[in-house]
């Protein structure tokens, strides 16, 4: 039997443990995605900026109906490095999904959630850590947001995040 043709299902969690940067967890999102909704975008950007934070709760990231730009909030992406740095790359594949799934046109958030939840859970498997982020938030804050400490940014900056989708590159020789 020749199996050249047969196709492997993709090792998704191999790939996101293997992921370097924002950059390449972004990759892996998208072929998530395509391979659960076989839908995609390409041309965004990613910027990182100090959202604020709030032990209750707070912004992970955000994506502007009718922009190609998605926010992540630097703040919790600090916290993990110093509470749970396993915690960085799962953390990063939700909240990335949980707005490229927005840039794709669903805009209802609980719709959204439960999107995330289901693609999470059929190619990562209901114990990892990027399902568990998906089905209950909540249980993370403490090592997402910084006890005892509630601010918001007077001024907006960003920090472009350089080579974010690489699908949408486009070299001229």
């Amino acid at each position: 039997m020749n199996t050249n043709n047969i196709r492997k299902k993709p090792d998704f969690p191999g790939r996101l443990d293997g992921a370097c940067t924002l950059a390449d967890i972004f990759e892996v999102v998208k072929e998530v995605v395509w391979n659960s909704k076989t839908k995609s975008r390409a041309g965004l950007m990613l910027g990182l900026a100090d959202l604020g934070n709030s032990p209750e709760g707070f912004v992970g990231a955000f994506f502007t109906v009718g922009s190609n730009f998605i926010v992540m909030n630097r703040i919790p992406l600090e916290r993990i490095k110093e509470t749970r740095p396993e915690l960085y790359k799962p953390f990063a594949f939700h909240v990335l999904m949980h707005e490229y799934i927005h840039s794709l046109g669903y805009l209802d958030e609980q719709l959204v959630r439960q999107m995330v939840y289901e693609i999470s859970r059929a190619v990562m498997g209901e114990s990892h850590l990027a399902t568990q982020l998906a089905h209950d938030p909540i249980r993370f804050i403490p090592n997402l947001a910084y006890p005892d400490l509630a601010w918001r940014p007077k001024d907006f900056k960003m920090e472009l995040v350089e080579g974010f989708d690489r699908g949408s590159v486009c070299y001229i020789n």
